[in-house]
C-alpha cells in the first residue's frame, strides 16, 4: 500500500474505533503527514487492501519511516516512532483521568476496564509481544496449581544499538528511572524507551499523590504499578501496609504487593516507591494455614501460616486497620528476630537483613494480606544470598526472587526458550547431549523417564522446570518446609507474636 492509503487508513480506523473526534481528523491528519515527513498527500479512497488491524498499519508506517530514511532500522527508533503516532490518538492525561475517575463513580471495575483497553489499543501495552510468552502450569500435590512463563515479550537490544547507546553517552538523567511519573509523554531515546503515549491515573493514598498505571511487557492479566508521585526510596513499612489495603479498598477487584524493600530479595527497583497489582489468581491465594494462630491484641484477625514453599503469614479480618496493626507487629518482630539454629540473623553489624514482601487482597468483605518473611544475608558458601536460588538450580532461575515470584508465577529468562527444546530432543535420543548448565538435569529427567514418546517430552520438561521452581522457591524460604524448619517457625510466632 502507498503512504496515502496508509495514513487514509489509520486515520479512519481511528475514527470507527472512536479514538478520534471528527472534529479533530484534518489536525491529527497533519500532525502525521510532518512526523512522517510526507510532504503532499491525497486522501486515499480505495482502502480494499487495508489491514484490518490498527496496529498493523502502525507497522507498516513504521517500515515507511525506515524506508525513507527518516529514522534509523533500529528497534529503539521503530519504538520512539510508533509511541509518537500512536500518541497522536491518545487523549492527553487530564482528559484520560476525567473519564477514569467519571468512570468510577459507576464502578472502580469500569474504570480500570476502561483505561486497560485503552492502553491496549494505543500499543503501551505490547499485546503483541506479550502472546510471544510461552507460559504452562503445573499441579504440585502439595502446593497445588504452578505457574510458569518464559518471558519472551522484552525486545533484547541489538549489537548496533548498544554500541550506538555507548558511542553517545552521557550523564542522562531524566527520567530518572523507568517508574517515575515524568515518563508520561517522554520521547524517548537509544537507552530509554519511548512513553509518549503513556497515561498515568493520578489517585489519593492516605492523604500523598500516587500514581496508577498498567505495565507494557505484562506479566500477568491486568499488570499494574502503583507509583508515588515524589522522588524516594522504596519503604516497606507500616506506611506501606496501610497503603496497600488503601488500594484494595478504591479497587477491591485488583490484589496488589510490594517487593521487598531491601537487594538481593527486593527483586525490583529500590529507587523509588512503588507496588504491583492487578487482576490474576495467584497459586499462593489457594494455599491453606498449616498452623494457626491469634495475636491478643487484635482478636479480630484470623491469623495462620501457609502451606507454602516460602515462610508465609496470612491475616484476614473485617477491618482493615485491625489487619494493619496485626502486620505491623509481624514486621516489627521480623526486622530484629534471629535463629541461629536455622540461619537466620537479622543484622551483621549495623547492616540489616530482614525483610518482607507483603500481598494484599480481598476475599469477600475480608481483608487479607500474606507477609512473607525475607532475608538477603550472603555468606562465602552462598555469594548470591543464603535465602536465594541455590547453584544447582540456577540453570532454570538465577535472578532474585520478587514479588511475582513469590506467589507462585515464575518470570523466566528468554534463554530456555531454545533450551528446553533441546532438553526433550535429548530425552527422545535426538540429540546426545544439551546445554553444559542442563545437562545433570537433563541426565535425571532421562534416568527418571525411560521410554519418552514426543507426546510426553514437552510435558516432561515443563513439569521438571514446575518443580525446580518449587526448589527454588524453597530455597528463599527463610524457615524450610521441613520439621526442623516449621518449628521454627511456630517457635518465631509463640516467642515474638502470641
Amino acid at each position: 500500500m502507498n503512504i496515502n492509503q496508509l495514513i487514509t487508513g489509520f486515520i479512519q480506523k481511528s475514527l470507527s474505533i472512536g479514538d478520534l473526534n471528527p472534529l479533530d481528523e484534518y489536525y491529527i491528519t497533519n500532525r502525521l503527514l510532518d512526523l512522517l515527513q510526507v510532504e503532499s498527500y491525497e486522501k486515499s479512497k480505495d482502502l480494499t487492501d487495508l489491514p484490518k488491524s490498527r496496529l498493523k498499519i502502525l507497522d507498516e508506517l513504521v517500515e515507511y519511516a525506515v524506508a525513507e530514511g527518516i529514522i534509523e532500522d533500529l528497534a529503539a527508533t521503530r519504538d520512539v516512532l510508533s509511541s509518537k503516532i500512536m500518541d497522536l490518538v491518545t487523549l492527553r492525561p487530564s482528559e484520560v483521568n476525567q473519564i477514569f475517575w467519571e468512570d468510577y463513580q459507576t464502578a472502580p471495575k469500569l474504570a480500570t476496564d476502561n483505561f486497560f483497553e485503552m492502553s491496549k489499543r494505543n500499543n503501551y501495552i505490547k499485546t503483541r509481544e506479550i502472546a510471544q510468552n510461552i507460559a504452562f502450569t503445573y499441579t504440585h500435590e502439595e502446593y497445588g496449581e504452578i505457574q510458569i512463563t518464559i518471558n519472551l515479550s522484552k525486545p533484547e537490544k541489538d549489537p548496533k544499538e548498544i554500541a550506538l547507546a555507548l558511542e553517545n553517552k552521557k550523564a542522562l538523567n531524566y527520567p530518572a528511572n523507568a517508574l517515575v511519573v515524568e515518563n508520561e509523554g517522554f520521547n524517548g531515546n537509544l537507552t530509554h524507551p519511548g512513553r509518549t503515549n503513556h497515561r498515568i491515573i493520578r489517585m489519593d493514598l492516605n492523604g500523598d499523590e500516587w500514581g496508577f498505571q498498567y505495565s507494557p511487557y505484562a506479566y500477568y492479566n491486568e499488570h499494574s504499578i502503583f507509583l508515588a508521585i515524589e522522588h524516594r526510596p522504596m519503604d516497606v513499612g507500616i506506611h506501606a501496609i496501610d497503603n496497600l489495603l488503601e488500594i484494595i479498598t478504591q479497587f477491591p477487584h485488583y490484589f496488589v504487593g510490594s517487593n521487598a524493600g531491601l537487594p538481593i530479595v527486593g527483586g525490583s527497583i529500590l529507587s523509588h516507591d512503588h507496588y504491583q497489582g492487578g487482576r490474576h489468581h495467584f497459586p499462593i491465594q489457594d494455599a491453606p494455614y498449616v498452623y494457626e494462630f491469634e495475636m491478643a491484641e487484635t482478636p479480630n484477625v484470623e491469623a495462620g501460616i501457609l502451606k507454602w514453599p516460602m515462610s508465609a503469614i496470612r491475616l484476614r479480618g473485617k477491618d482493615s486497620k485491625e489487619v494493619a496493626q496485626a502486620a505491623g507487629k509481624i514486621m516489627k518482630a521480623w526486622e530484629n528476630y534471629s535463629d541461629e539454629s536455622v540461619g537466620i540473623h537479622a543484622y551483621t553489624e549495623q547492616t540489616p537483613h530482614n525483610a518482607v514482601t507483603p500481598i494484599a487482597r480481598r476475599n469477600g468483605d475480608l481483608y487479607e494480606l500474606d507477609v512473607v518473611l525475607r532475608n538477603n544475608r550472603t555468606s562465602e558458601e552462598y555469594p548470591d544470598g543464603i535465602f536465594h536460588p541455590y547453584p544447582h538450580v540456577q540453570h532454570i532461575k538465577k535472578e532474585n526472587i520478587g514479588l511475582i515470584e513469590v506467589m507462585g508465577l515464575a518470570i523466566l529468562p528468554p534463554r530456555l526458550k531454545d533450551e528446553l527444546y533441546e532438553v526433550e530432543e535429548f530425552l527422545l535420543g535426538k540429540r546426545e547431549k544439551v546445554a553444559a548448565i542442563h545437562q545433570e538435569w537433563a541426565n535425571q529427567l532421562k534416568e527418571a523417564n525411560q521410554e519418552v514418546t514426543e507426546e510426553h517430552a514437552k510435558q516432561i520438561v515443563q513439569a521438571g522446570v514446575a518443580e525446580v521452581f518449587l526448589e527454588v522457591l524453597e530455597n528463599a524460604g527463610v524457615f524450610k518446609t521441613d520439621e526442623e524448619g516449621q518449628a521454627a517457625f511456630i517457635q518465631f510466632i509463640e516467642k515474638t507474636l502470641i
